[in-house]
């Protein structure tokens, strides 16, 4: 097999010219024979003016290459796509495939023994793991890591959990509009992605968990020093691998470490996306995450770590009580410690070097956890025949059994629209019911489930109502708040369904959510929905690729066509 500038020769008939002429225009770049002759490790670049989590890739990359350096590979830096959440317009969601499509054309397009890829907010480590595991080349992930902490009048800060709070108690009157922009200016304190357990955080645990990245790759902040030696050494061991040919992601990515990622999800009380970007990732190597058993873990793993949003803390402070290898040691033989990790050891060499901090209690033990069960739990019922997820760590203990009448919004604008109309007949007890917010419906399944209290109820003390949806939710949200729907409506999922009025009926502890509506009622109800149209977002381009072959949240949201072996079904 062909090595490093010899690698993948472009087509022009003739391969000695085509490495002659390779070699004549990159040696305009300054570069020697010698150089030319190594091993190539490429390094991808996320940086971004629009992605101010990325904003410390320059100084990653730049570590990264020193670090393949001192190994004696070559690295090369190349651009991909950068998704930053709060300025992907629908949504950055509607852009992760799109992303994971670009990363792997390049790596496959490019000469490189071995690569980098370097990422953090939210869907951009699920979209460059699913490229990784597709194209099977040795890969190392180095996550941004988080911010640091932010404070406001005595009080610790973290975007976005604070955000949205102390968002809602401005909405409620709590809060004056310049009070409100002081709060702006102090929740992103540093570059880096949110520094509570959100979608970042959570899957650069997932990532620390699956053995992708290098031991506490997931918690150093930021800013700090230790995060660029960390890319140093990440570069380091690229080399190597560069080298070696392996381990390669098909190695990695094995059914017993996406069990170990799922525990450690249940256990961090991760973000609910975390488990539809665990599945597309699963799906790319022909693997499968099973819904039911995925519920069994989150029976069976109590929440360990005591942060935002169900509990007290943020990255940083787990990072110092001694990050992912010490959840590791704590979850004790609910990991399997026999699993390969791209650092050249078995996970249980990862735990056995894991530091005792005296005195922290960020990371619980299991006899004294934060939540006696996991932090997401699996819905089914009439209303979800393929499932629906709940964060209930997260969630109002008093309304996780709970029947309401449904008050439902057919769509985004249509909620945005009335929710804060003073004559909106609304009561606490009403389930908020949004429909169209899935991945065809949106488009791209938006974070639009964390529908807002009405404005009337807020200012009357409301802080949660049970809220149901085919969307998504941030990881950093709090509430007690049914997502990922699926079928979803835009499909003629059942959600479509329903009418405000209707009885709906959460039971948690019986992981059932049901729409109290007699089964003829609802065939004649669905024997009237029309046929849905491409909408006229979806005419041309990758927004049609995406409407026509997006699949549903079971299925990871990921294009029908990127499995092995063809489209899926049922999308």
């Amino acid at each position: 097999m062909s090595k490093g500038l010899r690698k993948g020769l472009t087509s022009y008939g003739d391969a000695g010219f085509s490495l002659f002429l390779r070699k004549a225009f990159i040696k305009a770049m300054g570069y020697s024979d010698d150089a030319l002759n190594r091993p190539i490790v490429g390094i991808t670049n996320t940086y971004s003016d629009y992605n101010p989590c990325h904003g410390n890739g320059p100084a990653l990359v730049e570590a990264a290459k020193r670090g393949v350096m001192l190994a004696g590979a070559m690295p090369m830096v190349f651009p991909t796509i950068s998704i930053h959440e709060s300025f992907a317009h629908p949504t950055s969601m509607f852009l992760r495939n799109l992303m994971a499509m670009d990363t792997e054309e390049m790596i496959r397009a490019q000469p490189m023994d071995a690569v980098i890829v370097i990422g953090g907010c939210d869907k951009t480590l699920p979209a460059q793991i699913m490229a990784a595991a597709s194209v099977d080349l040795p890969t190392v992930v180095i996550p941004v890591g988080p911010m640091v902490v932010g404070h406001h009048k005595g009080e610790v800060l973290g975007a976005c959990t604070d955000c949205r709070r102390l968002w809602a108690a401005h909405r409620a009157g709590a809060i004056d509009e310049q009070e409100i922009e002081m709060v702006n200016g102090r929740l992103a304190p540093s570059v880096g992605t949110c520094m509570v357990m959100g979608t970042a955080s959570t899957m650069a645990c997932l990532t620390e968990a699956m053995g992708l990245s290098l031991p506490l790759s997931a918690t150093i902040p930021a800013p700090h020093a230790e995060r660029v030696r960390l890319a140093e050494a990440s570069g380091r061991r690229a080399a190597e691998m560069a080298v070696a040919g392996g381990p390669r992601p098909s190695a990695i990515l094995t059914p017993a470490a996406f069990r170990n990622a799922q525990t450690v999800l249940q256990a961090i009380g991760g973000s609910t996306n975390g488990l539809i970007h665990l599945t597309a990732i699963a799906r790319r190597v022909r693997a499968e995450i099973d819904l039911d058993a995925f519920d069994a873990i989150g029976r069976a793993v109590p929440v360990l770590v005591d942060l935002k949003p169900s509990g007290d803390h943020y990255m940083e402070h787990f990072h110092h009580a001694g990050g992912v290898p010490r959840l590791l040691a704590e979850l004790g033989d609910l990991i399997d410690l026999d699993v390969p990790t791209v650092a050249g050891e078995k996970l249980r060499d990862v735990v056995a070097a894991a530091e005792i901090v005296p005195g922290q209690t960020v990371i619980r033990s299991p006899a004294d956890p934060i939540k006696p069960t996991g932090g997401l739990a699996v819905l089914r019922g009439n209303l979800a025949p393929r499932g629906a997820l709940i964060k209930h760590a997260a969630a109002s203990e008093r309304l996780l059994q709970h029947t309401g009448r449904a008050l439902v919004f057919e769509s985004i604008p249509e909620m945005a629209a009335r929710i804060d109309d003073p004559d909106l007949d609304v009561s606490p007890d009403d389930v908020l019911v949004l429909c169209n917010a899935g991945p065809k419906g949106a488009p791209g399944m938006p974070e639009a489930g964390y529908l807002p209290i009405p404005k009337k109820l807020a200012r009357q003390g409301v802080k949660d109502m049970v809220r149901i949806s085919d969307a998504r939710m941030s990881g950093t949200a709090f509430g007690t708040i049914v997502l990922h729907v699926t079928p979803e409506s835009a499909v003629g999922g059942p959600l479509a369904l329903v009418r405000t009025g209707d009885r709906i009926r959460l039971d948690v502890a019986g992981r059932r959510i049901d729409l109290l509506v007699d089964e003829a009622e609802l065939a004649r109800r669905a024997a009237a929905l029309p046929a849905p149209p491409r909408p006229a977002w979806a005419e041309r381009g990758y927004a049609r690729l995406f409407h026509d072959t997006v699949t549903q949240a079971d299925e990871g949201c990921d294009f029908d066509f990127m499995r092995p072996g063809g489209a899926a079904q049922g999308n």
